[in-house]
């Protein structure tokens, strides 16, 4: 890219990956701009992270990310190919595994927060949960990589298991806010 603004986008429609151009509302471009925001939050995170393992691992995911955001990024294709590496939705799953060993059992819904580094990667997971949502408004339309959903399903959960091992990294000895619904509040 000679220059950041092309200016091609001033009339609502962007460029894929192919040079095909779509509107910037398509829900392919909602679809991307979703993980590109996991991916920018997912920055900010490995910034405050305070485990080296655990600052490899997002940094990884953020290269993972971009794999899906290239796949997305080019026009209907009937051609199969591998998007992510292999077995990385089975190396999130060992990644919560490890994690979840070192925490409490759920007793009940957890209020995001915790700390700033928590609270970060419970961000995360809001925009990751809702980039999966747009990926199946895309399915409905046109063929996507099955390991897509997948990888973002697995990433959300992830990232809520990372949330409450930060709560304990970080120094809070694992105290998380458990949600109390409006009848627990009035029994106070």
């Amino acid at each position: 890219m000679a220059k950041i603004y092309t200016r091609g986008g001033d009339q609502g429609k962007t460029g894929l990956a192919d040079g095909t151009r779509t509107r910037k509302s398509d829900i392919r471009i909602e679809a991307l701009g979703a993980i590109d925001e996991i991916n920018a939050h997912l920055g900010l995170l490995t910034t405050q992270i305070k485990d080296e393992r655990l600052t490899r691992i997002v940094a990884k995911i953020q290269h993972e990310l971009f794999d899906l955001g290239a796949a997305l990024a080019k026009a209907r294709t009937n051609q199969p190919h591998q998007v992510l590496p292999p077995g990385a939705v089975e190396a999130l799953e060992q990644h919560i595994d490890i994690l979840e060993t070192q925490l409490p059992p759920l007793t009940g819904f957890i209020l995001p927060g915790g700390t700033t580094t928590s609270a970060q990667a419970h961000i995360s997971r809001t925009i990751c949960r809702r980039a999966e949502r747009r990926v199946f408004q895309l399915a409905e339309t046109e063929p996507v990589p099955e390991e897509i959903p997948r990888y973002l399903n697995r990433l959300s959960d992830f990232l809520f298991v990372l949330a409450r091992a930060l709560t304990r990294i970080d120094g809070h000895g694992g105290n998380e806010t458990l949600w109390q619904s409006q009848d627990q509040h009035r029994g106070q």
